[in-house]
């Protein structure tokens, strides 16, 4: 008879954001100052780590190819130039520092890029 392990218990967004705001503040990424709107996003990453088993951006479609979709976990690959160019995230959910502190307005929508494979 073989034993199944307990399910981890899966973290709440609050958690996620407490967990990450640190992290990512010393790497020059903070979150969008609308905390229900981050919670939200931060949601739907735990909802697609837990159906795809990584964390894959909520405002672009998975696969559910971790490989296919390597550019878009959360945080994609084009948060970076996004975060230098438009002081935000696509998904608004990263933002520069002066965007967070409300120096600098954000642009309403920036451009959607893709690196499929």
């Amino acid at each position: 008879m073989s034993a199944e392990s307990p399910a981890k218990p899966r973290l709440t967004p609050e958690e996620l954001y407490a967990r990450l705001k640190p992290v990512q503040e010393a790497k020059g990424y903070y979150f969008h100052s609308d905390e229900p709107w981050v919670l939200e996003i931060l949601e739907g990453v735990l909802t697609n780590m837990a159906r795809y088993g990584y964390g894959s951006c909520p405002c672009r479609l998975a696969t559910g190819d971790r490989e296919r979709d390597r550019d878009i976990i959360c945080p994609c690959v084009f948060r970076e130039e996004d975060v230098a160019k438009y002081d935000r995230c696509y998904c608004k959910l990263y933002v520069s520092r002066e965007a967070a502190e409300g120096r600098k307005q954000l642009p309403p929508v920036i451009p959607e890029r893709w690196l499929r494979r």
